[in-house]
């Protein structure tokens, strides 16, 4: 049993029409799903991803009102961006066009990378990918060469490396590969691997124990997802976790995706999500998350919800 790589990252903003900006106009991804939260109808469940949603490619966000996170350890600290070899300039210069926090340009564990914070310090890095498919989004103002290509590597953040390692290698299959140290001096970062590897399928861990406990808030990650092909496999996996005597969510059917969530012993929230059916299951591929989509079990209260949602655009 392998997990293919990272599936979709969620983060959490306080601030849904300029996160809508942000990710669509500046960062120049596509919205692939505007929907709500299944769990909190009252907030938006926003999706950015590449032209084709792809599966390893998607960036969501939970719009809570929430105060800004406190950042610490026990947390998911980092987002990495695939994007071409030879696009760091250019989004060094775009993103410096703006008032973000953006870094310098380096070479980090190998490879050439640039780090970036959103308006509510929503930490990026943008890191060079190996070469493969993409799939850009013909509408975007990011031209098709320089467009994100997806997720990849993910840091998290725990204040002892153990008791994780073992989840991550001896339940989730992970293989730890190198160590390298972390680029503010605060710990060392392993990295464990997923499937065939790289970029896209890499969580980095960062052992950072004189860091004060983290505070979920905007600007924060709420969870991490990883591969799986299908629901067949999913269930292979919830008796995994099961057997092993983990506590897990259960199956949940989350519509576009089957999902199944539990958190490793550092206190960070993981899940595994499947590739199928994908986004286009409920409206046609050309148009997707133009408009609100509800799942079916949610359909019959669109009046109400809606009504309780601001405008994005």
């Amino acid at each position: 049993m392998q997990l293919t790589g990272i599936h979709h990252l969620t983060a959490i903003t306080a601030d849904a029409p300029g996160n809508n900006r942000f990710y669509t106009r500046t960062l120049g991804m596509r919205r692939v799903k505007k929907t709500v939260n299944q769990d909190d109808t009252s907030a938006y469940h926003l999706f950015f991803a590449d032209g084709a949603g792809s599966p390893g490619s998607d960036l969501t966000f939970f719009d809570w009102p929430a105060a800004q996170e406190r950042r610490g350890t026990h947390s998911i600290s980092r987002t990495g961006l695939r994007v071409d070899a030879d696009s760091l300039d250019y989004w060094a210069d775009r993103l410096r066009t703006t008032d973000l926090t953006v870094g310098d340009i380096g070479i980090l564990d190998g490879r050439a990378s640039l780090d970036f914070e959103d308006h509510e310090g929503q930490r990026f890095r943008l890191t060079t990918d190996e070469p493969g498919p993409a799939h850009p989004w013909d509408r975007s103002p990011v031209p098709a060469e320089y467009q994100i290509r997806g997720l990849g590597p993910i840091t998290i953040s725990v204040p002892d490396l153990a008791e994780t390692e073992v989840i991550l290698t001896k339940v989730m299959n992970m293989s730890k590969v190198r160590d390298y140290a972390s680029p503010d001096g605060q710990g060392q970062v392993h990295v464990y691997s997923m499937g065939d590897g790289g970029p896209a399928a890499e969580l980095h861990v960062a052992v950072q124990p004189d860091l004060p406990v983290a505070r979920q808030g905007a600007g924060a990650v709420h969870h991490v997802a990883f591969r799986v092909p299908d629901v067949s496999t999913i269930h292979n996996w919830a008796q995994r976790l099961s057997e092993f005597r983990i506590p897990s969510s259960g199956e949940v059917e989350r519509y576009y995706f089957r999902s199944l969530y539990f958190r490793e012993p550092g206190g960070n929230l993981f899940e595994i999500a499947t590739d199928t059916p994908g986004f286009a299951v409920d409206e046609p591929f050309e148009t997707m998350g133009e408009a609100l989509s509800l799942p079916p079990f949610l359909e019959e209260r669109r009046e109400q919800i809606e009504a309780g949602l601001k405008p994005l655009d």
